[in-house]
């Protein structure tokens, strides 16, 4: 039959607009719609309401001069990195660990602290969330959707190595106050992040600290200064522009509640406006200040990279690279052009959620990306890799297409777009070789053929999950999994290890009402049964298990633990991840996808016990036990 809108459908294919895809619930091809097609070439900046327009726009796009594509390349190569060893590490929620001395999250203090005891334990590498800055709101904290994947979050700054501490009487006055003291305290003790009121019980120790930095004089202050000139030489117009988003942002919160540019006055909602100008201009000190942290952030955290490059972890520091940031945060203020709008990046239904998934941030329009040359996707790349001995990729397959979502539709009403996956791959594996750092793509959900097969032959490594290599037989033996991958037992959008031994994730879905019903929660709970049996039946048939540990109720929890670590340490894969949140033993997890913050605030929970308890305790012994000496460091 012929096609009712030729020419739109003409528009979308050169668009990259896929005409559908093959469900993961039932395997049916789910065609796009034509009104999705104009919704997401109208967020290209392609009108489509008629064919005439179709038309027109079909033929302005044909007409644009696009750059050459680029020379493609390998990413470096892990196992020659490694020298052919097989190694592990500890991957951690950074924000939601502990130690005695922090104020409430996770900072560079608790990351050091965390190298020295991977180091201890003989691992290679801790891998990390997204680093990058967001907005320190509990209601809408995600490391996942950050107001810029270009520069860090300052709630990560260790105070207590600013080097204007010593030189700050007013820090030190502030820090002495009773009120701030146990105001800190309960930020600390709190089982629950609260990201705003960090940042507001520190805000006006920054503030002394900076005043210092800018005030104190000496051949040491002037040095600080000159580093700090090199720094933002370095870092440019976007550096100038993030702390102006910054200092604006916090400007329109204390005068009309609001750090989403896009309800800003018109006049400021671009970075190369005069209004924005005369208002740096006006807001120096508070420019220079954000600047100033981001410097200091950096300093910190090269600081720690190189201290678990000392310590011997060969991989040092493994960043994680969000697959976007927010509308309304600096990233999309300054470039706007680069970001479609309209529409937001999301997951069709599968049987992770059977509605879908609607991430809520805009996608980076792959149009606009190449006629600018991919100086922003090779800037965010450079950030990334600022201090990091490998990248993990969230959600790698954007690099060959994403699922668009058009405003106020459901996820059902997506439809994938296509990605100058040659181009990209060609700037991530040259900064790769540049910052000598190995790539870990996330190939995990809805996965186009092929694609880690492809990703592996360019240089990086796969992921692969316990809980999701299975068939119907059963959990795959060791042997299945590829060499060239990072294999852990969970992510962060999975319960943690513990959760086998009861049902409390399964309660808090159902209370959220991610489960329906109880006759549906009965029924998670004899899966969740069978799945434990199922693990079991695997361990003890390949020997993690002794036969008596296997009997009756199955093995105790840190037992198990430790057997699964065993496991996956036997598998060929170069890189085993054993994660913070199973050494510690936590039950709930980190993240529930798909429910909204209104229903549960995800990414809040913090760690129950401190680092130190946590590596003395009982599982986290048995569990780096289980390492086999040849993955530990030499």
């Amino acid at each position: 039959m012929a096609e009712a809108r030729p020419q739109l459908h003409r528009l979308a294919r050169a668009l990259g607009i896929e005409d559908g895809y093959e469900s993961a619930l039932d395997g049916r091809f789910v065609e796009t719609s034509d009104a999705t097609r104009e919704a997401l070439a109208a967020a290209m900046g392609f009108a489509a309401d008629g064919e005439a327009e179709a038309e027109r726009s079909l033929e302005r796009f044909e007409a644009r001069t696009d750059p050459p594509p680029l020379a493609p390349g390998r990413c470096l190569d892990a196992g020659a990195k490694l020298g052919g060893r097989r190694v592990f590490g500890v991957c951690a929620n950074l924000y939601s660990a502990r130690s005695r001395r922090d104020d409430g999250f996770g900072d560079f203090g608790v990351l050091r602290e965390l190298v020295r005891h991977t180091a201890e334990a003989g691992g290679a590498f801790v891998g990390l969330n997204p680093l990058h800055a967001t907005l320190p709101r509990p209601e809408r904290f995600c490391p996942y959707q950050p107001v810029s994947r270009l520069f860090l979050d300052p709630l990560y700054l260790d105070l207590t190595r600013v080097p204007e501490m010593e030189r700050s009487a007013e820090t030190r006055r502030r820090l002495a106050s009773p009120a701030l003291r146990r105001r800190l305290e309960a930020l600390r003790t709190d089982d629950t992040l609260d990201p705003a009121g960090v940042e507001a019980a520190r805000a006006p120790l920054l503030a002394a600290l900076h005043a210092a930095f800018r005030d104190a004089s000496g051949s040491d202050a002037d040095a600080r200064r000159r580093a700090f000139a090199r720094f933002a030489a370095e870092r440019g117009e976007a550096l100038r522009d993030f702390a102006t988003f910054l200092a604006l942002a916090d400007h329109f919160e204390a005068t009309t509640g609001g750090r989403d540019w896009g309800r800003w006055p018109g006049d400021l909602r671009s970075p190369a406006s005069p209004a924005v100008a005369r208002f740096r201009e006006a807001h120096a000190d508070a420019v220079d200040r954000h600047a100033w942290i981001q410097f200091e952030l950096d300093r910190q955290l090269g600081e720690v990279s190189r201290l678990a490059r000392g310590s011997g972890l060969a991989l040092g520091l493994y960043a994680d690279l969000a697959l976007g940031s927010s509308a309304g945060g600096a990233d999309a203020w300054s470039r706007p052009d680069l970001y479609a709008s309209g529409v937001s990046v999301g997951a069709p239904p599968d049987a992770f959620s059977r509605s879908g998934q609607d991430w809520g941030f805009p996608p980076l329009d792959p149009h606009a990306l190449r006629a600018d040359g991919y100086r922003h996707w090779g800037a965010i790349l450079d950030a990334s890799l600022r201090h990091a001995g490998a990248l993990r990729l969230d959600h790698a397959m954007g690099l060959r297409r994403l699922f668009w979502i058009p405003t106020g539709a459901s996820p059902a009403e997506g439809a994938y777009v296509r990605y100058p996956t040659d181009d990209l791959v060609a700037l991530l594996a040259d900064a790769s070789r540049r910052h000598d750092a190995v790539v870990v793509a996330e190939d995990l959900g809805t996965v186009p053929p092929g694609f880690s097969e492809g990703i592996r032959e360019l240089g990086m490594l796969s992921s692969r999950v316990l809980l999701f290599e299975r068939d119907a037989d059963g959990f795959f033996a060791a042997d299945r999994y590829p060499e060239r991958c990072l294999a852990s037992a969970n992510t962060h959008d999975l319960p943690p290890l513990a959760a086998l031994e009861g049902d409390e994730d399964l309660a808090l879905r159902r209370r959220v009402g991610q489960i329906a019903d109880d006759p549906t929660l009965a029924a998670a709970r004899r899966e969740r049964s069978a799945d434990r049996r199922a693990l079991v039946e695997r361990l003890s048939r390949d020997g993690y298990l002794d036969a008596d540990a296997a009997a009756g109720d199955g093995p105790d929890g840190d037992a198990l633990a430790a057997a699964v670590t065993a496991f996956l340490c036997a598998t060929p894969s170069l890189l085993v991840g054993v994660s913070l949140d199973d050494l510690a033993g936590e039950r709930e997890p980190v993240n529930l996808p798909g429910v909204s913050a209104e229903r549960h605030p995800s990414w809040t929970r913090r760690m129950h016990a401190p680092l130190d308890a946590i590596f003395a305790g009982r599982r986290a012994r048995a569990m780096l036990a289980s390492v086999p000496a040849e993955r530990r460091r030499p």
